[in-house]
């Protein structure tokens, strides 16, 4: 199975050009056309309970497991009443004859556990059924009790690395601005929340309006733009301690669409002065700025290449926003957007292949994708407003801000595989905008 898995993505990383493949060992059967793709059937039954307290956790930490994997668009999960087999022991042999009839290509069993310290114990294992075999070796992971969720993402992340030979994604947070109230007097503050959804923290009270939150590369800080003093300001905060201070605040100025670099310690910026904005440098430990861009025209949005060498922004210096490629020191820029619309908004992907933007064609939206070269642009998306694209951390996921239409039109988190498949909506409890995905997590 692994075999044909890993064919499958490297097809993946291609953008899904149509392809079958069939295993000649067995029954699994993976087909891509134009980008649709058979998910695999997996089944996750309740983790074993191996002390008095676990059998609700074992539950729960399936259920998670179940909706990481099936919400890739990858993975379909079977259903609990098709079962023939239940696990009852986690060392008991698999009985894979009876997952073979219900068409499970690939069986994920654990135990949960609570140690004499109050710690979390969980053991998990990842079969092949028709191969009749384990993939790898099972692992054991400890925690707290109250983060359980975080465990089962990492369970999760071990199961689609395996399968699929990708970089894992579960484990991450991503941090957004949480909106309620009427469109006219809308409430915006800072939040985080785990990459579904659960777990949401707010970072911010909503007396001040809070815009275009970023995560450092370590995951650990939040850079943003506020207008507390009635012009936009750009802040760094320690998600941790929510403790805060003003990045940049020079009188007579905006500063705005901040992001850092893969160091942690450099951050690129928009800064305008007297009707000019262009694209400054500042290292945050000594407040060292450097201006990169000085023409006359609005240069915004930068973003670092992941190597740091190179920066992708938004100009409208050719008579409508477009994406222009320079080094991360300044110098002569590349125009790389050249299809119909106004571009904006691009961030660099993490892998350093792809750039992610925001593109306005014919009173469309659209989130696409593009090589770095401008080359192979591709859109993935279309709506009222799409907006903001964020990558995940592995790469192979862009989460955006949609906003449903009319006057009582809310933003909300979407999410989408490169290829363009797998749209859904992450739920939140009140309206979202603005995403930034952190890194994993350590």
């Amino acid at each position: 199975m692994m075999r044909y898995l890993l064919t499958l993505f490297a097809v993946l990383a291609c953008w899904a050009l149509p392809v079958a493949a069939q295993d000649d060992d067995g029954p699994l059967r993976i087909e891509i056309t134009e980008g649709v793709i058979e998910p695999l059937p997996v089944a996750v039954p309740d983790f074993v309970a191996e002390s008095a307290d676990g059998a609700e956790m074992g539950r729960k930490i399936a259920e998670v497991i179940a909706a990481d994997l099936s919400g890739t668009g990858l993975f379909r999960t079977i259903s609990e009443e098709a079962f023939i087999s239940q696990i009852t022991s986690f060392a008991s042999p698999v009985q894979f004859s009876d997952w073979k009839a219900i068409n499970a290509q690939a069986l994920v069993t654990g135990a949960v556990s609570v140690d004499d310290t109050g710690k979390l114990v969980v053991r998990f294992r990842l079969f092949d059924v028709f191969a009749g075999e384990e993939l790898g070796k099972g692992l054991q992971l400890v925690g707290t009790q109250a983060g359980w969720r975080r465990i089962a993402h990492k369970v999760a992340d071990q199961v689609y690395s395996r399968i699929t030979g990708e970089d894992p994604y579960f484990d991450s947070r991503v941090v957004f601005v949480a909106e309620t109230g009427p469109k006219d007097k809308r409430r915006k503050r800072l939040a985080v929340m785990d990459y579904d959804g659960a777990n949401v923290q707010y970072l911010t009270d909503g007396t001040d309006i809070v815009l275009a939150p970023r995560f450092s590369p370590g995951g650990e800080r939040v850079l943003y733009t506020s207008y507390e003093t009635g012009f936009p300001r750009i802040y760094v905060m320690d998600v941790g301690s929510v403790q805060r201070r003003v990045l940049e605040s020079q009188e007579g100025t905006m500063s705005f669409a901040p992001r850092f670099g893969p160091d942690g310690r450099t951050v690129v910026y928009s800064l305008a002065r007297g009707g000019n904005t262009d694209i400054y440098r500042m290292d945050i430990e000594t407040g060292a700025t450097t201006r990169l861009t000085s023409a006359p025209s609005i240069e915004t949005a930068p973003s670092f290449s992941p190597d740091g060498g190179r920066l992708v922004f938004e100009s409208d210096r050719s008579g409508s926003p477009q994406l222009y490629v320079m080094p991360a020191r300044g110098g002569e820029a590349e125009r790389i957007s050249f299809g119909q619309g106004r571009y904006g908004t691009p961030v660099w992907s993490p892998r350093g292949d792809l750039i992610a933007f925001t593109k306005q064609s014919k009173g469309r939206f659209h989130i696409g994708v593009m090589r770095t070269d401008g080359s192979e642009e591709r859109l993935l998306t279309a709506s009222f407003l799409d907006e903001g694209p964020t990558w995940s951390p592995n790469g192979r996921v862009i989460m955006f801000t949609r906003e449903t239409q009319g006057a009582q039109g809310q933003a909300g988190l979407y999410t989408v595989d490169i290829t363009g498949r797998n749209l859904r909506q992450v739920p939140t409890d009140t309206g979202a905008s603005d995403p930034s995905w952190s890194p994993l997590l350590d």
